[in-house]
């Protein structure tokens, strides 16, 4: 039996060192660490996501993405042959948005935020993953590569500014039921993780570990919500 291609996207700013806890058997999936990419002069998302998926070589590829690279690979899915879409701690439509980043988008108010003070400031942790975490701070600072200043004002705004209103029939959607950044109480038809917060692909890498197989191969047993 062939392997099957698996393909990580790890969220705003993050690095594949997210992905450093889960373990896939080599036997049976083919892994692959896809990267973000500095965004191009007024790129749009589709733009950049058509760009990233020429990094995805192998046809009928599983995506896996955190948080905004849950957003960045369905829509990288338009441009690919793929069977299946995993998100993590991450969206399937504008619907399912906090009130806080419909106000954002309404607004206009994210494009105050003030990204070189909390690049400065080395809160790029918590501003990203949305959670106190002063303990963890340093750990997760470890994760975040991607210091660039129109990198993440870019970012910022093409995740308040998602309009997506049609769910891809091969998405498969895994959230933490603690998850800060978008609560659960937004999500609609997903794999539940007890505890499992916005940052749960490392915390919570045994849940993954244990389960992630056999979503990936359409066995699994756990229900959704």
């Amino acid at each position: 039996m062939s392997r099957i291609p698996v393909y990580f996207m790890p969220g705003l700013a993050a690095n594949p060192k997210i992905f450093q806890r889960i373990k896939l058997d080599d036997a049976l999936f083919d892994v692959h660490y896809l990267e973000w990419e500095l965004p191009l002069y007024k790129e749009s998302l589709e733009d950049c996501a058509r760009r990233i998926a020429q990094n995805v070589k192998k046809e009928n590829a599983v995506l896996i993405g955190v948080s905004f690279g849950g957003i960045l690979v369905q829509e990288m899915a338009k441009f690919l042959k793929v069977q299946k879409i995993i998100i993590i701690s991450s969206v399937k439509s504008e619907l399912e948005f906090p009130k806080r980043i419909h106000f954002a988008r309404k607004t206009g108010i994210y494009k105050l935020i003030p990204i070189r003070l909390i690049l400065s400031l080395g809160k790029l942790a918590q501003f990203v993953f949305g959670e106190k975490m002063t303990h963890r701070m340093q750990l997760y600072d470890t994760f975040l590569s991607v210091r660039d200043v129109c990198y993440l004002k870019w970012a910022v705004e093409k995740v308040v500014c998602w309009g997506n209103l049609e769910i891809d029939k091969r998405v498969v959607h895994i959230h933490g039921d603690k998850d800060a950044m978008f609560p659960i109480q937004n999500i609609k038809k997903c794999i539940v993780v007890e505890g499992g917060t916005h940052v749960m692909i490392y915390v919570k890498y045994r849940w993954f570990n244990a389960n992630l197989p056999a979503i990936i191969l359409d066995t699994d047993n756990v229900l959704y919500r």
